[in-house]
């Protein structure tokens, strides 16, 4: 009891430490939902230039972007619960085994086949984030200025967003670190705070994981020899099922954001 206990405290403790508000991606979606309160004020009483821009192809646009962000983000916390269901009943299937004594070729197949669908749908998922990235409107065509830098500071929230979730689907399908250090940042803040690590390997628990699983299934059997062996996966399972948690955290803050975001948005463009 007192375990659990401290272990609940501990977890506790991990969550409130999250410094997800601190990223510039998530203050660059409070500074837009800022924005966005403002402009559904100066929207409900005034009938200017900026508020009837909202009608033009950008205000469809922006919503299709609101739309598209919520899309990914249900995308990658699918992945991840996919991923943690499978690694947890992973967990219980080796603590109801003693080392050396039967087969956990089936369990650990399991795991790696839902694995290897994540993988594909994250691939997927990543092709289809690069085809959009160049499909956008120019906020140089918006006539009024302050509508124009509105626009402007939407699409780059978009854009840095969209970064972050390329990361995720990255991270999730256990690649290594793509090219946007500021979106990795997202990830390393997230999901390193019981270790220091600076390379992406040691970031990637699921390129881990499924390396050494997939390693102890190539010698034939994919028996577990010894405790040492046994300790040393349970170890590493537990440690990629907080990094799981962890990053469920950090999306679930990005996603109360998101739909934020988009009700201001569509409270404008319905005035």
């Amino acid at each position: 009891m007192a375990s659990s206990s401290s272990s609940n405290a501990f977890r506790h403790a991990r969550s409130n430490s999250l410094p997800s508000r601190a990223h510039p991606v998530i203050s660059k979606l409070d500074e837009a939902l800022s924005g966005l309160r403002t402009s559904e004020t100066t929207c409900s009483s005034s009938s200017s230039v900026t508020c009837k821009e909202w009608h033009s192809r950008w205000a469809d646009e922006l919503l299709d972007g609101s739309l598209w962000l919520l899309d990914l983000c249900s995308t990658a916390k699918n992945s991840l619960l996919q991923s943690k269901e499978a690694l947890q009943e992973l967990q219980s299937s080796m603590r109801r085994r003693k080392a050396g004594e039967s087969m956990l070729d089936n369990e650990i197949q399991k795991y790696l086949s839902v694995r290897k669908s994540v993988r594909k749908a994250m691939k997927k998922a990543i092709s289809c984030l690069k085809a959009r990235k160049d499909d956008s409107t120019s906020s140089a065509l918006i006539k009024d200025d302050e509508a124009a830098a509105f626009v402007t500071l939407l699409k780059e929230v978009e854009g840095a967003t969209t970064a972050v979730f390329e990361s995720v689907f990255c991270l999730i399908s256990g690649a290594r670190q793509p090219g946007s250090s500021s979106a990795w940042s997202f990830i390393s803040k997230v999901t390193l705070k019981r270790r220091a690590a600076s390379s992406e390997v040691d970031l990637n628990g699921f390129n881990k994981q499924d390396m050494a699983l997939e390693s102890l299934m190539s010698h034939k059997t994919g028996k577990v020899h010894d405790l040492t062996q046994v300790q040393q996966l349970q170890d590493g399972l537990k440690n990629l099922n907080l990094d799981i948690q962890d990053l469920e955290e950090g999306l679930e803050s990005l996603h109360r954001r998101l739909i934020k975001s988009r009700v201001s948005l569509l409270n404008i463009i319905n005035h």
